[in-house]
């Protein structure tokens, strides 16, 4: 029973981001916006697709430099890619 001991002593990961602190930002930013409630569900999805697409693009520049571990360098010029591609 080696299983149900390593399960009960890792830490519970969040699966979304919390409601509360997600109004608390939009209301400093923008204060006459009104949130809907799937708008923290909608907010968690754009910054896991920006991270999957961060994670993608540091891999590809990290390949094309010939090397096998990802550096800060990378991670770096794939968030300016990204940046970029995301203004529109």
């Amino acid at each position: 029973m080696a299983l149900s001991t390593t399960v009960s002593q890792r830490k519970m990961i969040r699966r979304k981001a919390p409601l509360g602190f997600l109004k608390r930002v939009f209301k400093r930013q923008k204060p006459h916006l009104r949130l809907k409630t799937s708008s923290d569900l909608l907010v968690h999805l754009n910054c896991l697709l920006f991270v999957h697409r961060l994670a993608e693009e540091s891999r590809i520049n990290a390949c094309g430099n010939k090397c096998g571990i990802i550096k800060k360098e990378h991670v770096l010029a794939a968030a300016k890619v990204i940046l970029k591609k995301s203004r529109g």
